[in-house]
């Protein structure tokens, strides 16, 4: 059984989202601030998915993402929030979250995104080495090579490369790249595809392949000699 712990300041929160977890076959934990929460976690180094509310009192939420990614702790991370910015959406990714709900949120769709979440997670388990260009990416070990050299990508940037490398020379629509990397048919901002795959651009500046855009659709991976 898989196991979730969600941290949330508001219980009626906690109580919600836990009743449909459990619901639907879930070992649920939960904690009311980040402080409790990292502490829970630290004693149980197991959880599969946590969920992570950002604005709490003491330890916030984005602060234990990033103290949970420093450690490599490699459970899934899901950020709840209030906050609707592209910068808090781009701040979030980048301290290492999985997804992302604002809210008011629907708790059946957290709940389907989990579950897709976590079949990705077994799915990645079965596949291995995907290369183009001067690109390698092992997705056994989770590393990427350019030219031989190692490059640091965050967890959804590897995806989101591991994805493009799976379609190279081929146009993936935004909607593509969200139900592939985040596992829901997405139906509003499509921002989200647009911060990383910028992100993960930049982090590809050394490399003879490039992600260019293709206008009103989405991106391509193609050889810099190509575009």
């Amino acid at each position: 059984m898989k196991r979730i712990l969600i941290i949330d300041d508001n219980e009626d929160i906690r109580k919600i989202i836990g009743y449909d977890l459990i619901k639907a076959g879930f070992d649920v934990d939960d904690a009311q601030d980040g402080e409790s929460g990292y502490q829970m976690i630290q004693k149980e180094k197991n959880y599969d998915l946590i969920i992570v509310d950002w604005m709490m009192p003491g330890m916030s939420g984005i602060d234990l993402v990033r103290t949970l990614r420093r450690q490599h702790n490699n459970s899934l991370l899901f950020m709840l929030t209030a906050k609707d910015g592209v910068d808090d959406l781009a701040e979030a990714f980048e301290a290492g979250v999985d997804d992302y709900m604002r809210k008011p949120f629907s708790p059946r769709e957290l709940t389907i995104r989990i579950q897709r979440h976590l079949q990705q997670r077994v799915r990645e388990k079965d596949k291995h080495i995907l290369s183009y260009g001067d690109i390698t990416l092992d997705e056994r070990s989770r590393q990427v090579t350019i030219q031989g050299n190692k490059v640091a990508l965050t967890r959804k940037e590897f995806d989101m490369l591991a994805y493009y490398l799976s379609h190279p020379d081929t146009v993936l629509s935004r909607n593509q790249i969200l139900n592939e990397l985040w596992g829901f048919d997405y139906d509003g901002d499509t921002r989200i595809v647009d911060v990383h795959t910028f992100k993960l651009r930049a982090k590809l500046k050394d490399s003879s392949v490039v992600i260019t855009s293709s206008r009103g659709i989405g991106y391509r991976l193609e050889t810099r000699g190509d575009h």
